[in-house]
């Protein structure tokens, strides 16, 4: 059996080559024999492929005993919040989140939406089915239930803000088909915001492309109706709304960079002292806001698996990627895409304040790269090749992830992709947008001309 579709953190794969029924079944019963669940929340995103995936897993968690609690379709923080609200022994998300369509998967957490991993569970899982330990399948004995969880996970997401604190603002909600547009329906009854909806309904054909915001084509259908409507702000989320992305009332896309620096102010207003998790390829701007606010900085490796842990560790309040992932405490440390953009608008409906102005002094005392991909040959001669280089200038060196340097007036971090043969830049400066700019191109040069060298 092709097992390709175990990643490090997650299953995902091509329907019905790498991914399919009889597999998904065995990854139930695997799931529920390993990590001796008795009751387990499954829920589903919008792909076309995902009711028959999620049969055959249901199947294979009550082969191995367990209760199925089916929350339907939604996104992955549904499932989070399921599993920890209702003290469940696990929950698992069928979703290839900004995948595209002919692709699915599955995430998987245990007791208090921990993640399960290679070192926590998945590894497992993968070796019982490769062994064949998942071919000969008891008769099923555990039970399915139906489980509404909407009217609680909503009351959850409102008691992050006061609503007494909002203004009647105008909100474009960019679903790119995926599952938040559900989530918003139910929302907005609660909220006095007028949502300019835009590719809303669920579809799992993605008649407006595959959602993932972070490819710039993605954009434009949000900037052209945030302008259009005279709109406050617009956000778009990807498939399984577990990130969420931000543009600002003239239409201008906001990097995740600066909405975790203004996340964290939010938090540490009304809570000083507490730590704040942040990753290490932009750092500069969420260090400064923290610290301004009386809060502690932390710096975590990328990726929800680390900054959870940290989290966790460290019992902060809050933790933000620059790629749009935001965690929070009160969330069981886990990733959710609705609950920053409420945090913005009551931020805009008690500040009174166009969202460009709560983030332009920020932007201009640290201008940033943004992510910057480049597909190499030889990603550890480049990564080696770049330390060389800079060491000797470099005030501080860091391998916390990958590489990251810093110096009087500008920083840089070079990661390589776990997957792919991808080096990852992240550059910024202080207050200096031309010396960010004139750095990037020096170090995007210099990993051209080591990617391309014979030495």
């Amino acid at each position: 059996m092709d097992l390709s579709c175990f990643k490090a953190y997650d299953i995902r794969g091509r329907i019905p080559d790498q991914l399919n029924p009889d597999l998904a079944e065995k990854i139930g019963f695997a799931y529920a024999t390993i990590l001796g669940t008795e009751k387990v929340v499954v829920g589903y995103d919008i792909r076309e492929s995902s009711p028959e995936l999620v049969e055959a897993l249901c199947k294979g968690l009550r082969s191995a005993g367990a209760d199925v609690y089916n929350i339907g379709m939604g996104g992955t923080e549904q499932v989070y919040f399921s599993t920890f609200h209702y003290q469940m022994d696990g929950g698992i998300m069928v979703t290839a989140s900004h995948n595209p369509k002919d692709y699915n998967g599955l995430k998987m957490v245990m007791k208090d939406s921990r993640p399960v991993n290679g070192d926590t569970g998945l590894n497992a899982i993968k070796e019982m089915i490769a062994s064949g330990g998942c071919d000969a399948m008891p008769e099923m004995s555990g039970a399915e239930y139906r489980l509404d969880a909407m009217d609680s996970y909503i009351q959850h997401l409102l008691g992050y803000i006061n609503l007494k604190d909002l203004k009647p603002l105008k909100i474009v909600v960019n679903a790119g088909n995926g599952g938040a547009g559900i989530v918003i329906d139910e929302i907005e009854r609660h909220l006095p915001f007028e949502f300019i909806k835009i590719h809303h309904d669920p579809d799992g054909s993605f008649p407006a492309g595959v959602p993932n915001p972070l490819l710039v084509e993605n954009r434009t259908s949000t900037q052209q109706a945030v302008i259009e409507h005279g709109a406050d702000f617009g956000i778009a989320w990807d498939g399984d709304f577990d990130r969420c992305f931000m543009f600002d009332e003239n239409g201008d896309f906001i990097e995740g960079y600066y909405i975790v620096g203004l996340l964290a102010q939010q938090f540490l207003s009304h809570h000083p002292g507490e730590k704040i998790i942040h990753d290490p390829r932009l750092t500069w701007n969420t260090q400064a806001v923290v610290t301004e606010f009386g809060g502690t900085p932390i710096e975590s490796k990328t990726g929800h698996a680390f900054i959870k842990q940290v989290m966790r560790e460290t019992d902060a309040i809050y933790g933000g990627e620059m790629s749009a992932h935001h965690y929070f405490r009160s969330f069981a440390y886990c990733d959710s895409g609705m609950i920053p953009w409420l945090l913005i608008a009551e931020l805009l409906g008690r500040t009174d304040a166009a969202f460009s102005s709560l983030l332009k002094e920020r932007m201009s005392a640290f201008p940033a790269s943004g992510e910057i991909n480049r597909t190499l040959t030889q990603p550890q001669k480049v990564l080696e090749g770049i330390e060389q280089q800079y060491t000797e200038q470099a005030d501080v060196v860091s391998f916390i992830d990958g590489l990251s340097m810093e110096f009087a007036d500008w920083r840089f971090n070079l990661r390589l992709s776990n997957t792919e043969p991808l080096a990852r830049l992240n550059v910024e400066s202080r207050g200096n947008p031309a010396l960010m700019k004139t750095r990037t191109d020096e170090l995007l040069s210099a990993i051209s001309a080591l990617d391309n060298s014979t030495d």
